[in-house]
């Protein structure tokens, strides 16, 4: 009898512990350990029972779940921006990644980012609105670059090309990004994970920003032409594929 409990106790908890680690990403774990998490986990695996008191009843506009707290029992936490001193909260997994790529070109490329000129995640009770692209920061899914340079309802903050460098990243990606310059009331300083959880775009696009860092020469800070033709014609392409969807 007793080593029939013995052997469900450690089922028991080797099923816990997979649980805490499922998929590589952290959905229990404390803090410190989250942060030591290497970016390169695969997506994480949502434990509907132990996020209740996490997860708001709530979607943002893109799809994805809102979250009550940070550094708590969900999906999101405060994560370092590689090169600068920002350390926004946002969901971890693929979206991290490819939101951390969006934060260090623009960065290396348009204007030197600040510690608190990068706003990630809000609390639900702050939108405004699910339909309005600033709920997605209440899931974790969207960041803020110097918030208070480009003021909601104000188009023309960016200089022309710095719109190109842009551009040229919302293609980079797929148009797994939205900029919310796009949008009918632009918010210029915004950027929001432009699909909803599950489509495999996002993943394979994070994929490839992880294996840059392993390629000399590629991925942020590396050197862009941005007006290459190649880069210019995927770039307005997408550009007029978000304005026609964008609101």
């Amino acid at each position: 009898m007793s080593s029939e409990l013995t052997r469900r106790t450690v089922l028991r908890s080797t099923a816990v512990a997979g649980l805490l680690t499922v998929g590589g990403g952290l959905l229990f774990a404390g803090p410190a350990a989250a942060a030591e998490q290497e970016p390169g986990r695969p997506a994480l695996q949502e434990a509907e029972q132990a996020q209740q008191n996490v997860r708001n009843v709530r979607q943002s506009a893109n799809g994805w779940q809102m979250e009550n707290a940070v550094d708590a029992a969900g999906a999101v936490w405060t994560r370092p921006i590689p090169g600068t001193a920002a350390r926004p909260a946002v969901r971890i997994g693929w979206v991290e990644t490819v939101l951390v790529h969006v934060a260090q070109r623009f960065h290396y490329e348009i204007a030197e980012l600040r510690a608190d000129e990068v706003v990630g995640w809000r609390p639900p009770q702050e939108v405004r609105s699910t339909d309005s692209p600033e709920s997605n920061q209440a899931s974790g899914t969207a960041l803020a670059l110097r918030p208070g340079c480009y003021p909601p309802g104000v188009r023309g903050g960016f200089y022309p090309y710095e719109v190109l460098v842009i551009r040229d990243i919302l293609a980079e990606l797929d148009g797994v990004v939205a900029w919310g310059g796009d949008d009918p009331t632009p918010v210029e300083s915004l950027f929001s994970i432009a699909v909803p959880p599950g489509d495999e775009r996002l993943k394979t696009v994070a994929e490839r920003i992880r294996g840059w860092s392993e390629e000399p020469g590629a991925g942020a800070g590396s050197p862009v032409d941005v007006l290459a033709d190649g880069r210019r014609r995927a770039a307005e392409r997408l550009e007029q594929h978000q304005r026609e969807t964008a609101g």
